[in-house]
């Protein structure tokens, strides 16, 4: 795992309120690929995916409060995105008990990053991916 802001002092997350009852991904999608603008157009593509899928998640599955934050190293190619959310709920790859077309974009999710994990937390858990420069990998942790 790549710890993007291990060593830069400075380093601090850009985060977004989600309060909305409604995802806004289009505004999500926007303030994301702004805070992107200087990324390669595959690498911003690979961090909306991600973002759009994490941030459906914890709306779909998840509950309130829910914050989105995106940590940038001031290198090239690495992007962490995390999204917290109040549930206790476990995190779905490749198959749904809700039905067949539920748990797959934690695939996708799995396939645009380097890494990806859960972390839980006292009142909830924290969902993250790490986009870098060899970020598409077919076997990358899908077996979680």
């Amino acid at each position: 795992m790549v710890m993007l802001y291990e060593g830069e002092a400075d380093a601090r997350p850009l985060t977004l309120e989600l309060t909305d009852e409604d995802p806004p991904l289009v505004r999500i999608r926007r303030w994301a690929r702004g805070l992107l603008s200087d990324r390669s157009d595959e690498e911003v593509e690979d961090c909306l995916l991600v973002v759009t899928e994490l941030v459906a998640n914890a709306y779909d599955h998840g509950e309130a409060p829910r914050r989105l934050r995106v940590w940038r190293s001031s290198g090239p190619c690495a992007v962490r995105i995390e999204v917290d959310d109040a549930g206790d709920g476990e995190v779905v790859v490749g198959r749904s008990r809700s039905g067949p077309e539920r748990g797959r974009g934690m695939v996708l999710v799995a396939y645009c990053s380097a890494d990806w994990g859960v972390d839980r937390h006292e009142g909830g858990k924290t969902v993250w991916a790490e986009i870098g420069c060899t970020a598409g990998r077919p076997d990358a942790g899908i077996e979680r």
